[in-house]
């Protein structure tokens, strides 16, 4: 099996593309290096470009006429860069997308994996949700998945593209091999914030502090990049089955369990040797008190359920950290 995987040389894409090589599958790998880098599609098939070059898809599924699915990771993801350039991430994001499917189509791919989020929901009262919860985005980002998913939706209504849209949640840790990890040496989510401030000897900020939740610091469902990237392939092996015709789905990528940031330090403080202290910040604009899966939609769709724990996510994420300049040639 060929699958061109667009953000293939991202963070996630490029874990998917790792998982889907030790599963037989073949990646083809689509990027415009705007947030990817080259070293991780080294050893691959590899297309240089954007998602709404119509010639260039073309081209690549002339070269590759035995693609026979498209996982679509590629798009800007940090919410308070969606909060400060709306237009930048409704382009990139969605009218991007929205180009994209039309080459699909005119390729003749039918299957599609989108790379949607659990941003997009309007949590319950207990911070829980599952695929049926209300949506409810509260940042550009998030809106831009959200338009995306529903995009999507209306064309597989009526074309012959069906799209598989994973929620994921919040995703942490390394390629356990460390071929992948995240790119950025100053990351912006929470667990890549802690490794800063442990490397720097300052404080972690906690962003936000008066959230409902049990200790006031916001709630996430720490999912490890590997046990996403296996997901994808369970997806790909699944597709047929679980749309078996027109339409469209989505399914929740998560371990079920909540996990506030304060929780999170707490986690890291136990892996590393020196423990890092806290300090209170106000919130980041655009983010959420935040959510974790209820759903066992996936275990029972696609035989996935998640096989690593929080504390290996950390100890990953910290082994990618002392090695990501070596694979990168540099900071970035």
């Amino acid at each position: 099996m060929k699958v061109l995987i667009a953000g293939g040389a991202g963070y996630i894409g490029s874990t998917v593309a790792s998982a889907c090589s030790d599963a037989g599958i073949t990646p083809v790998v689509l990027d415009n290096l705007v947030t990817g880098r080259r070293e991780f599609a080294q050893g691959r098939a590899f297309h240089e470009g954007d998602i709404a070059d119509g010639p260039l898809i073309d081209r690549i599924f002339a070269e590759h006429p035995d693609i026979e699915a498209v996982v679509h990771c590629a798009a800007l993801i940090v919410v308070p860069d969606s909060v400060a350039d709306p237009v930048g991430y409704y382009r990139a994001n969605v009218a991007k997308s929205l180009e994209f499917a039309g080459h699909l189509l005119r390729n003749g791919c039918t299957r599609m994996i989108f790379s949607s989020s659990a941003s997009i929901y309007a949590a319950g009262a207990d911070l829980t949700v599952d695929e049926d919860s209300p949506v409810d985005p509260q940042s550009p980002y998030a809106r831009t998945k959200a338009v995306c998913e529903a995009m999507f939706a209306d064309i597989a209504a009526t074309q012959p593209l069906r799209v598989l849209s994973l929620r994921y949640f919040n995703p942490i840790g390394a390629d356990p091999k460390l071929r992948t990890g995240l790119q950025l040496r100053r990351p912006s989510h929470a667990l890549g914030k802690m490794i800063q401030a442990q490397e720097e000897g300052v404080p972690f900020r906690v962003t936000g502090t008066d959230y409902p939740t049990r200790d006031g610091s916001g709630i996430r469902d720490y999912v490890h990049v590997w046990d996403l990237a296996a997901a994808h392939v369970a997806a790909l092996g699944a597709f047929d089955a679980v749309l078996p015709e027109a339409g469209s789905t989505t399914i929740n990528l998560g371990t079920g369990t909540g996990t506030t940031v304060c929780e999170l330090l707490d986690a890291f403080n136990e892996v590393v040797d020196t423990p890092v202290p806290s300090v209170d910040a106000e919130a980041r604009p655009g983010d959420t008190a935040g959510a974790y899966t209820r759903s066992d939609r996936a275990e029972r769709l696609l035989g996935w359920r998640p096989r690593y724990s929080l504390t290996e996510g950390i100890r990953h994420s910290l082994e990618w950290a002392d090695v990501r300049e070596d694979v990168l040639g540099g900071p970035a």
